[in-house]
């Protein structure tokens, strides 16, 4: 059985992700890329699915025991974890290098005291649990093949075979070192170069500590933001510059329920904040990057705007289910690809318009084919903006007049007549000027509840929706607006958990809710800092401070969040690690640094 989900660690080379558990077992890894076909589907599944366990040797039958203390090596992506054990105590040290050939999983056992007796037990099963490979050995070194794939094992102990598994049995004594690899590379291609797992570690720390460098936030929030900007560019697929929502997908929002994504593609929504939050924080090579990968992306039909992509700009992420996968938990069904890519999800324009303009704004360099993509978007929403639309949140039910997908067609616009008006475009100026006061009015008259005074969740509707409180922070209504501050406080009293986390919006349990599904969900945590954003932007600093800390305590110890968490069950629920939850935690510890300098 896996894990729960804040016990996983990640580690990544920017082009695919693994989790790796307590126990030290990798149960999820997909090669060569984010969404390829996952080799340890373990986490979705048992142990027939596949996982590579690196540990202290236990008895048969035994649970394998979890590590006493685990950590990142500085700030880097470089994972220790120690086992004190009868024996003594050892130490474990995963990573994958930044790539540079084929993809490597590196493992360095090191005795820290005694003698450990350790085993590794790797368990390769292709296509998501499905494909068990032909395993033999090439000289000294062990491949696993099946269809497409292969996967190289190279380690100086011993391995033999047995129930269809690849093991190693070994001691370490203090100072010795035991490093076991994998690589994977097509299986038409010859066998990979041999692995140089010290050298690799030494440039691996080297990558990471070089990037951290050029991070320009020192606030008391640093250890904070430092990971979570590590965990963002952990996410970003390097040759492209797409940026995944997530590495996982399936993992449920509803322990033992349906609602189960995939997030292992570039949602353009998840990616503009993402940019945003890298800016903000001296990134601008990622900023440049992932312009030009929305760029080549929406080339030549901007007007069919998709909410997202494949890592490269694919199109197609037709929806399917895995029945042989009994999913996290017995949470089925198990999904890959997302048919919400189809979706018309007019908010997006608004989020791909607000990044396009901050990276202007920050001096990214002018790409006029950026500034044209601009003009185009804002010509489908003159003609679009009034219709209903799934909204943010993807909903599987009838389309509505979401309220948040207005307020982002009008930043769309907004931001649009700015850059027309610094005269680095040219544009309709008079006439879009008249489009945003439009919907400015439009929004105020149908998504505004005089009487509870509180904006609501689409035209004509009482519920409420958290995307709400982002309405001071993309500027459509100043802070002190009293129809801002009612907004915030029916939030709170309406969507607020007991311990004070914010619901995305209302759910109905087994009744079919506004979204089309069954089932509840947790606290969603973007919303819930979100919260806290506008507690300080209304001046009720101190309250979004505690709030942002005890959001913080949520974390892993390793500063890791998932999608949601669960006031029920008391942990993290969702895909994992999220980008949409590591984002808004920078943001807030921008704005409440802010806050603090100017006396808030």
């Amino acid at each position: 059985m896996a894990g729960r989900i804040e016990d996983y660690a990640l580690i990544g080379d920017m082009q695919t992700a693994a989790l790796v558990c307590r126990d030290g077992t990798a149960d999820w890894l997909c090669l060569p890329r984010f969404d390829s076909h996952a080799a340890f589907a373990g986490l979705l599944g048992t142990e027939e699915h596949g996982f590579w366990r690196v540990g202290p040797a236990h008895p048969s039958g035994a649970a394998p025991p979890r590590a006493d203390r685990r950590r990142y090596r500085g700030d880097s992506l470089v994972l220790e974890s120690e086992w004190d054990t009868p024996r003594g105590t050892v130490r474990v040290i995963d990573f994958m290098p930044p790539r540079d050939g084929a993809p490597q999983l590196i493992r360095i056992v090191e005795g820290v005291s005694g003698r450990v007796p350790m085993r590794s037990a790797l368990r390769m099963r292709f296509s998501y649990g499905r494909v068990v490979p032909w395993v033999h050995k090439v000289g000294d070194r062990s491949v696993a093949v099946a269809g497409p794939d292969s996967v190289w094992l190279d380690t100086t102990a011993d391995t033999f075979g047995k129930d269809l598994t690849t093991y190693s049995d070994f001691t370490v004594a203090p100072g010795e070192r035991v490093a076991l690899t994998i690589s994977w590379q097509p299986s038409h291609h010859e066998a990979p170069a041999l692995p140089d797992p010290e050298g690799s570690l030494v440039a691996t720390e080297e990558f990471w500590r070089e990037w951290v460098e050029h991070c320009t936030y020192h606030g008391p929030y640093r250890d904070a933001v430092v990971r979570s900007l590590i965990t963002l560019k952990a996410l970003t697929y390097a040759p492209t510059g797409g940026i995944v929502a997530a590495p996982t997908t399936s993992l449920p929002e509803d322990i033992g329920g349906s609602r189960n994504w995939d997030y292992r593609f570039t949602w353009l929504r998840d990616a503009a904040i993402t940019l945003s939050s890298l800016l903000r924080t001296g990134y601008r090579e990622e900023a440049r990057a992932w312009r030009e990968w929305l760029l080549r992306a929406v080339a030549g039909d901007p007007e069919n705007l998709q909410i997202m992509y494949g890592i490269a700009g694919e199109r197609e992420l037709g929806e399917a289910e895995l029945p042989w996968l009994p999913g996290y938990e017995n949470s089925r069904p198990v999904r890959i690809g997302n048919g919400a890519a189809g979706q018309l999800q007019l908010d997006v324009y608004g989020e791909v318009t607000e990044a396009l303009h901050l990276a202007h704004m920050t001096g990214l360099a002018r790409n006029d084919y950026a500034s044209l993509l601009q003009l185009r978007l804002i010509g489908y929403l003159e003609d679009h903006w009034n219709e209903p639309d799934e909204g943010i949140w993807e909903v599987r039910g009838p389309r509505r007049h979401f309220v948040h997908s207005k307020v982002m067609a009008w930043v769309a616009v907004d931001r649009t007549i700015k850059l027309i008006e610094a005269g680095d475009v040219d544009g309709p100026l008079e006439r879009w000027r008249e489009l945003r006061e439009d919907i400015h009015r439009d929004v105020c008259e149908k998504g505004y509840d005089k009487e509870r005074n509180t904006f609501t969740q689409s035209y004509g509707s009482k519920e409420l929706d958290a995307s709400l409180l982002l309405i001071p922070q993309m500027g459509f209504l100043p802070p002190d607006d009293k129809r801002v501050i009612g907004t915030i406080e029916a939030i709170q009293r309406e969507l607020s958990t007991p311990d004070g986390f914010v619901l995305r919006y209302p759910t109905v349990g087994d009744e079919c809710g506004v979204d089309g599904l069954e089932g509840d969900e947790g606290a969603f945590l973007a919303c819930s800092f979100w919260l806290a954003d506008d507690l300080a932007m209304i001046g009720r600093v101190d309250e979004a401070r505690q709030l942002f800390e005890k959001l913080l305590a949520l974390r892993n110890d390793l500063g890791l969040l998932a999608e949601e968490w669960d006031p029920r069950l008391q942990r993290q629920v969702g895909n994992f690690p999220q980008a949409f939850s590591h984002v808004p935690l920078i943001d807030t510890a921008l704005r409440l640094t802010a806050s603090s300098a100017f006396g808030g």
